[in-house]
């Protein structure tokens, strides 16, 4: 029946009640709101100057929601390490892998103007002036790197070939095939009418690096562009600086991230997975750049490798998590003499560089503010950067790391905000966010974003939980590998006995726990809404899996979830797998679900969400509804995207845990007439 005109009047004015409600309780407690959070800004990337005294870092910059549905920008500032001063180089453009040119006074990136049909490489002066295009490509040039000299690049774009087409005035698209490759390249910007010459290897090239003396090429390569392929086949190779003859091949299988050299040339760190099945690459590796199997440098150490750097031929300093804090220290290149330089704290540290005098600066973030610049003085650090002054007016809850143990006894971490005006005593609602991966982790540094609920749902009076539950990473080889094998079973039981933990405790009132997560979280989030219905007051589903054999036939990434997930082939288990599927509760679900998913997502596919909503909406009446984000894949990227999102999450809980609206919210949004400050 189409509403009457009094009818939707009354409606909208519920809505826009309801959305001053909120309104006037964030201004009552000062608390985080949707818009603070669409338009706070934070430091990317990172760089340090060769002297030391000077450091370069990008900003993301996000996107007014109430006008522009695009992604952030990131801008280029750069900061006198002595004196903290900052100051704005490019904002005119987006920014990427920002770098000091080598024998230069001069900055280097990725842009891309209005004008320019492809992303090249641009140079601005270290005093400032006009950023100017020095290179550029027939297609978007990627990641690449400066050869010692400062003339030769090292860069990846894709493939020039093209395929010849049908005469037809129609041409439908032939699945995985006719790709394109990611090519790796070398040029001389001295010599700009000298075309760059391609790499002679097969596949698509994912990391180039030069060597100390710029003779030699550390790349990794993997047999196609696919993603799955990317996770689970790449190789490192070293080749001559041409790139037209293999010197030495790397024997290590498994997932690969950071490659570099050792000053003298003769050893290669890499920071990799223990072998196939290892879910992350969170190990440290040395091998001889001539090539053979690696040697793993702590195969014991109950932590995570998260980034290296040479800083001697027998030397390295590394960043490493460790459960929910992070460590940086250093130690030899055998895995000897490891030492912390800074501990564990209530800075989280994400990414560092060091220059050779040893000044140190961070990227890294709190519990109080998101990622800012940072460095290091004597065994501590200093915040550098301040981008989002307003938030240090704002009311926070207070952020606890907690730890509870399984029924087998397995101890396990997380993160606990307290709601803004917390009273000892009192319960309160909670929102349960789980991480997807499940090879990930929560860290006690800033947590708040668009998707999780964070300092918002503090300000709203929630209690918002992050639990790290088995299969996380941060815990070492064991612990990440230690779900395997048995999907949604005490990986997602451990999230169940941390909310029991919370509200045996007193803090969280069993009646109204909410559960919300992304991926593999949306996967747990469809999990708590069907199997444990009984617990579960409202739940908010995002990319989420809800069906094992569909997924594994729609998803872009099968091997891997075989090996370093299933580590069995679903097809000799089909009932096991689908007995493993919120689907297969769906009969029995009472948890009003909101289910969210980008249409164009091809990590999981948005059939997922059709089917979990088609099961509950058909077998029950429990309130189901899905919501799709045109030109949105695994997460949303664009920013009234992300705001829409954020509102209608909070909208769902208050609801359903709060019961703050006489009727399911209102399939549209009303916000209020004010604009996002930028």
């Amino acid at each position: 029946m189409i509403p009457s005109r009094l009818q939707r009047a009354t409606l909208l004015v519920i809505v826009m009640c309801f959305a001053v409600s909120q309104s006037l309780l964030a201004q009552s407690n000062n608390g985080l709101t949707p818009d603070d959070v669409a338009k706070m800004q934070q430091v990317n990337e990172i760089a340090i100057s060769p002297s030391g005294d000077k450091a370069i870092y990008t900003l993301q910059v996000q996107a007014n929601p109430h006008k522009e549905n695009k992604p952030a920008m990131h801008h280029l500032y750069l900061t006198n390490l002595s004196n903290g001063n900052s100051l704005p180089y490019v904002t005119t453009m987006s920014v990427s892998d920002i770098a000091f040119r080598p024998n230069h006074d001069a900055i280097t990136f990725l842009g891309k103007r209005s004008s320019d049909e492809t992303t090249s490489l641009y140079e601005i002066s270290m005093n400032g002036g006009e950023a100017q295009k020095i290179y550029s490509f027939a297609t978007d040039m990627a990641d690449y790197e400066w050869a010692p000299d400062g003339n030769h690049i090292a860069f990846m774009a894709a493939d020039t070939v093209t395929h010849e087409r049908s005469s037809l005035p129609y041409h439908p698209e032939i699945y995985e095939e006719n790709l394109k490759q990611r090519r790796g390249y070398v040029g001389n910007v001295a010599q700009p009418g000298h075309g760059p010459h391609q790499l002679q290897v097969e596949g698509s090239v994912y990391q180039m690096h030069w060597s100390p003396n710029g003779e030699k090429l550390a790349i990794s390569v993997a047999p196609t562009p696919l993603v799955d392929d990317y996770y689970m086949k790449q190789v490192v190779k070293v080749l001559n600086h041409e790139g037209d003859s293999v010197l030495a091949e790397i024997d290590h299988k498994g997932k690969l991230g950071q490659i570099g050299w050792s000053p003298d040339g003769s050893k290669l760190a890499m920071i990799a997975a223990a072998d196939i099945h290892d879910p992350i690459a969170g190990r440290l590796f040395v091998v001889s750049a001539e090539g053979g199997e690696p040697v793993q440098l702590k195969p014991q150490y109950e932590g995570m490798f998260e980034q290296f750097k040479w800083t001697g031929n027998n030397q390295l300093h590394y960043l490493t998590s460790e459960g929910v804090w992070s460590t940086y220290g250093r130690m030899n290149a055998d895995g000897s003499d490891m030492q912390i330089i800074v501990n564990r704290g209530d800075t989280n540290i994400s990414l560092f560089d060091r220059a050779q005098s040893g000044a140190t600066i961070f990227g890294a973030s709190s519990a109080s503010h998101p990622q800012e610049l940072y460095q290091l003085s004597e065994n501590s650090v200093d915040r550098i950067t301040n981008t989002n002054p307003w938030l240090d007016n704002k009311a926070l809850g207070e952020q606890k790391v907690v730890s509870w143990q399984a029924d087998d006894s397995t101890k396990l971490q997380g993160i606990l905000i307290y709601p803004v005006g917390y009273k000892e005593g009192e319960q309160y609602p909670m929102i349960t966010t789980v991480h997807g991966g499940p090879e990930a982790h929560y860290n006690h540094g800033w947590v708040t974003n668009y998707s999780d609920a964070g300092q918002v749902g503090a300000a709203q009076g929630y209690f918002v939980f992050y639990p790290n539950y088995r299969g996380s990473t941060g815990r070492g080889e064991q612990f990440a590998k230690s779900s395997q094998g048995d999907l949604a079973g005490a990986e997602f039981d451990d999230i169940v006995a941390g909310v029991d933990e919370l509200v045996n405790g007193g803090l969280a009132n069993g009646d109204q726990i909410g559960v919300t997560g992304g991926s593999y979280g949306g996967y747990a989030t469809g999990w708590m809404a069907t199997k444990y219905t009984d617990r579960f007051a409202a739940g908010v589903m995002f990319v989420g899996v809800s069906d094992n054999i569909s997924k594994w036939g729609t998803s872009d990434i099968p091997e891997e979830l075989y090996l370093v997930h299933t580590r069995e082939r679903i097809w000799d288990d089909y009932q096991g797998y689908l007995e493993r599927s919120p689907i297969y509760y769906a009969g029995q679900a009472q948890t009003p679900l909101l289910i969210m998913h980008g249409k164009e997502d091809t990590r999981v596919d948005p059939s997922q969400s059709y089917e979990l909503y088609r099961h509950i909406k058909t077998r029950t009446d429990t309130p189901v509804r899905l919501v799709l984000y045109p030109g949105e894949g695994h997460g949303n990227r664009n920013a009234t995207a992300r705001y829409d999102y954020n509102l209608r999450m909070m909208r769902w809980f208050n609801q359903y845990l709060k019961g703050e609206e006489s009727a399911r919210p209102d399939v549209e949004i009303e916000v209020e007439k004010t604009a996002v400050e930028n």
